[in-house]
């Protein structure tokens, strides 16, 4: 199953440093190997609800072992600081879901989990 690694990176205020351009320089050369692409990079993002200060970047792998290999690489790990030392961010690894995906399914199965909850709270 298709896993994404998102970041949301809130740059400093001020011009992008060196550092950080040469981690964007390299980073796709570091994905490669893993089957890592990118989805989004660099767009400006729409904000519809609350607030989203900075941007987002999306890659795809072919599945979270592979997302988590290349964050664990050692090619991804030297270029790491270049970003962190001048961009601060949150970044997750989560899968993606199947093209027989159902929403309603999802909520059956939080609802009957939540009420076997209640009962067993009531019972005990």
């Amino acid at each position: 199953m298709t896993a994404y690694a998102i970041a949301h990176l809130r740059p400093a205020d001020g011009p992008v440093h060196d550092e950080v351009l040469s981690y964007i320089e390299r980073i796709q050369a570091t994905m490669e190997p893993y089957g890592g692409r990118f989805l989004v990079h660099g767009a400006e993002v729409e904000v519809l609800e609350g607030e989203w200060p900075g941007a987002v970047v999306v890659v795809g792998f072919p599945g979270g072992g592979e997302a988590r290999a290349w964050y664990a690489s050692p090619a991804y790990q030297e270029l790491l600081p270049l970003r962190t030392r001048h961009l601060d961010g949150d970044t997750v690894i989560v899968p993606g879901v199947g093209p027989e995906y159902d929403a309603s399914a999802t909520a059956a199965a939080m609802r009957a989990a939540r009420d076997r909850g209640a009962r067993d709270r009531v019972a005990g």
